[in-house]
């Protein structure tokens, strides 16, 4: 009787420890980022749109705190992804153009190194379950594939964009076939089962459910990369979606249809996680990867500048956190974060281990978001990009930005001049020349690109002996 007693209680010691642990490894919370492509600064409801309805977006915006002095890494679309992923700035290793288009020929063999650890790898490695849906823009070749980059699960497409309607093709042996054209895969297997009536917008939208719901079923928490297409061109809309705007003409209109599909997605995948009981312990994160296209249909005011741009209008972008009981309701935070922050935030909150010789230039966010600090007071961040023949370059400093443009320096302050409508270099030279120096230095060491995103992009910038960082920095 004693042994069977001692065997019972050894029995609750072990399902006690086994609850603890369980509901220990479910303190860590679920991590649902969500990335629009290429979606304007006031194109959602929640940074001030009118014309174009974000319901989902909305309700979870205001639930949660909406961040107004939000930046990505980049003003286009690969360096911008590649930042986010790695937590560096894509400049330091080689990275500052879009990856050539797969039809490319020998183009196809690049994509951003296996020696840089992501933070898809790094939640894996802390027991995360990882999946991402949508586009990948960091290389076609196996070695970068999002299977081997710390992603358990992907369906997408690995080039920078696809048609939202079918029909789609098989790559050819040469792999010539346009890539928006090429069926979606999963897991490297190609989806042929699409029908013309399929939109993509709703298919990852279907797959992300799919994620969410098989996810519930496992100890582990999730991290989930929703990286949406939409309103990415080329544009094209469900002609039920474009009936809800019927005041809205042309391009704008077809692109309201496509944001309202990608609203309409967001509230599928919170359905998913409150009918799973994930819902109360999931961190939601939304933002774009970089401004819109304006020729296209987007909206970016009040921001000065489009997508490619240094301008704000270029790489500000709207976002929110969202994580009940965890993250305040109604709130609004001023200070200036950047996506380099991600990796090691999410890093924190996922309890994991980022390697020791891992570089990074973003920074743990968290407790200064909760406490409403400036993380990063006093301190610069920067974007640049590469044209023909010059280079331009946006940094920050607290209210102070600079602006390289034209081959031309600027100084705004954006608290009092969001749309960088009022140089001010001449009335503050000194800090004009300061924030210069430090964005030279910041940038010295950095590497020859690795990759053009054409040969024509490459030929241009040997002829015009780039990057000329004499000129670069030259103050007129």
């Amino acid at each position: 009787m004693v042994r069977a007693m001692a065997s019972a209680l050894l029995s609750c010691v072990l399902m006690l420890a086994s609850t603890s642990c369980s509901a220990e490894a479910q303190q860590r919370p679920n991590i649902l980022l969500i990335l629009a492509d290429d979606l304007g600064y006031a194109d959602v409801g929640f940074n001030g749109s009118t014309d174009i309805k974000t319901p989902e977006l909305d309700r979870l915006a205001a639930a949660g705190m909406v961040f107004s002095s939000a930046y990505v890494v980049h003003p286009f679309c690969g360096p911008s992804r590649m930042g986010l992923l790695s937590g560096r700035y894509p400049y330091e290793y080689g990275a500052p153009f879009n990856l050539p288009p797969h039809s490319s020929g020998d183009y196809r063999e690049h994509g951003i190194s296996p020696s840089e650890t992501m933070i898809s790898t790094v939640l894996q490695n802390a027991g995360y379950h990882t999946g991402i849906m949508g586009k990948w823009h960091l290389g076609q070749q196996p070695q970068y594939h999002p299977n081997n980059r710390g992603f358990d699960e992907f369906y997408g497409f690995q080039g920078g964009g696809i048609l939202y309607f079918g029909p789609y093709e098989a790559n050819n042996e040469a792999g010539t076939v346009w890539d928006y054209k090429v069926y979606p895969e999963h897991n490297g297997v190609a989806d042929t089962s699409l029908t013309e009536a399929d939109y993509m917008t709703d298919v990852l939208t279907a797959k992300g459910v799919d994620f969410i719901n098989r996810a519930a079923a496992q100890e582990s928490p999730f991290f989930l990369y929703m990286a949406y297409n939409a309103p990415h061109t080329v544009l094209a809309a469900k002609e039920e979606d474009m009936a809800l705007y019927p005041n809205l003409q042309g391009k704008r209109k077809i692109y309201a249809g496509m944001v309202h599909a990608l609203d309409r997605g967001v509230g599928e995948l919170v359905k998913a996680l409150q009918a799973q009981g994930l819902y109360e312990n999931t961190l939601i994160v939304f933002l774009s990867d970089n401004g819109g296209r304006t020729d296209q249909g987007a909206n970016n005011s009040p921001l000065q500048g489009v997508k490619g741009d240094t301008y704000e209008g270029g790489y500000r972008t709207p976002m929110f956190f969202h994580w009940p009981g965890k993250v305040k309701a109604g709130q609004t935070y001023a200070h200036p974060v950047s996506a380099l922050d991600f990796y090691p935030t999410f890093a924190r909150l996922a309890e994991a281990s980022i390697p020791a010789d891992k570089d990074l230039d973003g920074k743990d966010v968290w407790a200064d978001v909760l406490a409403g600090r400036n993380p990063r007071a006093g301190e610069i961040f920067y974007t640049l990009r590469h044209r023909d023949n010059q280079t331009d370059f946006g940094a920050r400093q607290d209210q102070w930005k600079i602006v390289r443009a034209d081959g031309k320096w600027q100084l705004f302050n954006l608290d009092e001049d969001i749309g960088e409508q009022h140089d001010l270099s001449k009335k503050h030279p000194e800090r004009l020349r300061e924030m210069v120096a430090a964005v030279e230095k910041m940038t010295r060491n950095h590497p020859q690109p690795l990759w053009w995103d054409s040969r024509q992009a490459e030929s241009q910038w040997h002829k015009s002996g780039m990057p000329n960082r004499r000129k670069m920095f030259s103050i007129k």
